[in-house]
């Protein structure tokens, strides 16, 4: 059965003495008042990471230049002068984005080491907020899988238990995340690759509405993929995506410019609000017993907040078909642009699943963007009625991290993303949020959803279960001493 680890209607209120452990919030407070220096929460930050990260793997290649940054930061708050709201908090990129001076290497033993000459858009509101970047973090090759093992890198493991999969594609920034390595990390998700890790990893994974951070340039998942945050609190989250939300004219679908706190309003809560229990969205995705127990807990705790909450289908078509044809012309599109000798160094499942789904007509492809359409539509009228959408946000636990990937299409639907890719077809903010423990000690997590555009609800109806339920933090010095049985 599920464990939920805090009493109900009581936050954990506790700071963590090591500065490693801190959420950014925590951090910025002690900053504002000198009783802690950005250069000694990245130091303690930075031997956290010499002393799990053997393991973990959380890591494609690290920042010679933090140090140096978080001194510059010092300087500023010790004049009084911070530059943004994330002046001196460590943070992670995702090795899919772009930073100046380092390669982006997606992951593959078949991309171009040489550096990027510009900063990913996300990465600019970083810096602008005065953020330290102390690495970028591992991927899936390419961003395609759940597993969270790439050709170029080998497996990230799952701080709460190294045999567990970290999930992907934002393996690192999961396992970052779960490890303390820092308590802002960005992911990206083009079906689930942000929510999965997190739910994994017991963080909060914020996939935001499409076009509401931009991205620079668009890979081969463009039409439905986004960047977000990963973090260990919603507060955070909010916070974060603050910085990553605004306008850039590189990217053609980026939204308007909006500043704003995305924190503002999110402890409203959820009374009066509808919220709708889905348990279909187009087929029915499994789900194992404990993540059903997840679930069931969810709906109660945001039932007892005062929130009207009642099972309900929005009628979609089958979204995996719409979804797998999306997901396999983007993985041919990888494949064919290969050469016979790269070929043979991507992971084996890309060219199971291009030749499996890449010989659709372009007249299929169009037919499965319009269904997606027809997806958001039927969305966009189920939010007429309610405010937001609870589910399950895996179908089980995480996995065995040196499992083989076999039979990657059907794992698609049926291990890997079953619970998220919907909402990546329509478009709308959907955020993981940890619930509890499972008999193994290992996270589970529930989704909540909101209409297109309407990210402040999403962030409310998370800080809401957060505030009933929250997950202490993942141990590696136990869960390290496992690491003997791996070899």
């Amino acid at each position: 059965m599920l464990r939920v680890l805090a009493p109900i209607r009581k936050p954990r209120m506790t700071t963590p003495t090591d500065p490693a452990q801190m959420t950014a919030e925590q951090l910025l407070a002690l900053y504002a008042t000198r009783r802690l220096s950005p250069v000694e929460a990245l130091k303690a930050v930075m031997e956290r990471v010499a002393r799990y990260n053997p393991w973990v793997n959380a890591f494609a290649t690290m920042n010679p230049q933090a140090l140096r940054q978080a001194g510059e930061s010092e300087a500023r708050w010790a004049a009084g002068r911070p530059i943004g709201m994330l002046d001196g908090v460590p943070c992670t990129v995702k090795d899919l984005l772009n930073i100046a001076g380092f390669p982006t290497r997606r992951g593959s033993l078949t991309t171009d080491p040489t550096p990027a000459t510009e900063n990913a858009p996300a990465v600019v509101g970083l810096l602008a907020e005065g953020a330290v970047i102390i690495g970028k973090t591992t991927t899936t090759e390419f961003g395609w899988k759940t597993p969270s093992d790439c050709p170029l890198h080998g497996v990230t493991r799952n701080p709460w238990n190294p045999q567990r999969s970290a999930g992907g594609s934002s393996s690192g920034a999961g396992a970052a995340g779960a490890a303390c390595f820092g308590p802002l990390h960005i992911g990206t998700d083009a079906g689930g690759s942000i929510r999965i890790p997190a739910a994994y990893c017991g963080l909060v994974g914020v996939k935001p509405s499409y076009g509401r951070i931009p991205q620079w340039p668009h890979g081969a998942f463009s039409g439905v993929a986004c960047a977000g945050p990963m973090t260990r609190s919603v507060g955070d989250a909010a916070l974060m995506m603050s910085a990553l939300a605004r306008h850039d004219l590189r990217d053609p679908v980026s939204l308007p410019d909006d500043p704003r706190d995305w924190r503002a309003g999110m402890d409203q809560g959820v009374a009066g609000l509808r919220v709708a229990v889905v348990r279909r969205l187009g087929f029915e995705p499994p789900l194992d017993e404990e993540g059903e127990a997840a679930l069931q807990v969810a709906a109660k705790l945001l039932a007892e907040q005062g929130a009207i909450v009642e099972e309900a289908d929005p009628e979609l078509p089958d979204t995996r078909a719409i979804f797998s044809r999306v997901w396999g012309v983007a993985i041919a599109r990888i494949w064919n642009g290969a050469t016979e000798e790269k070929r043979a160094q991507l992971d084996a499942g890309i060219e199971e699943v291009a030749r499996r789904m890449g010989d659709m007509s372009a007249a299929d492809f169009l037919g499965a963007d319009m269904m997606r359409v027809e997806c958001g539509h039927a969305m966009a009228r189920f939010h007429q009625r309610y405010d937001l959408i609870l589910t399950a946000a895996t179908p089980t636990a995480a996995f065995d991290a040196d499992a083989p990937t076999i039979k990657p299409v059907e794992a698609l639907w049926r291990d890997w993303a079953p619970w998220t890719f919907a909402f990546n077809l329509t478009r709308q903010p959907a955020i993981a949020v940890p619930i509890g423990l499972d008999e193994a000690g290992m996270p589970r997590a529930v989704q909540v959803a909101a209409a297109l555009y309407r990210d402040d609800l999403a962030f409310r109806a998370a800080r809401a279960l957060e505030r009933a339920a929250s997950l202490p933090l993942a141990n590696p010095a136990e869960t390290g001493q496992m690491r003997a049985k791996l070899n």
